[in-house]
Formats: structure tokens, sequence, C-alpha cells
């Protein structure tokens, strides 16, 4: 046996979000879909490709104007 091995610990963290999701079953869906509002979502490669291409390197000093 390990020393370094502690499987019935849980940290009041832990606990706590367990907790919650016996008391809200309903907490695993919301998440999933709040966080597909933002980042499940489709790349369109060819757009991002474009956008890259088109960046304008920035100059090294980037206040001072071209002369």
């Amino acid at each position: 046996m390990s020393f370094f091995r502690r499987p019935d610990y849980q940290s009041d963290t832990t606990q706590f979000i367990n907790k919650l999701k016996e008391q809200r079953p309903e907490l695993d869906a919301q998440q999933q879909a709040g966080r597909a509002l933002l980042w499940d979502k489709n790349v369109d490669h060819s757009a991002w490709k474009e956008y890259d291409e088109a960046r304008i390197s920035q100059q090294p000093y980037v206040y001072q104007t071209r002369s």
C-alpha cells in the first residue's frame, strides 16, 4: 500500500459539489447547455486561414510613427 494513497479523503469543495449535484440533478444538463452557447461551435478553418493571411505584422515599437 502506498504511503501517499488517500482514497477516502475528499476535500470540502469536492463534498460541496457532490452534494449540490445530488440536490440538483439537472445541473449537469444546464452546464452543458451553457457551455454550448459559447464554446461548442463548429470552426470554419478556411475563414481562420484567410484571417491569418490578412494579418499585418506589428511594428517593434508600436507607438512610433513611420517617417
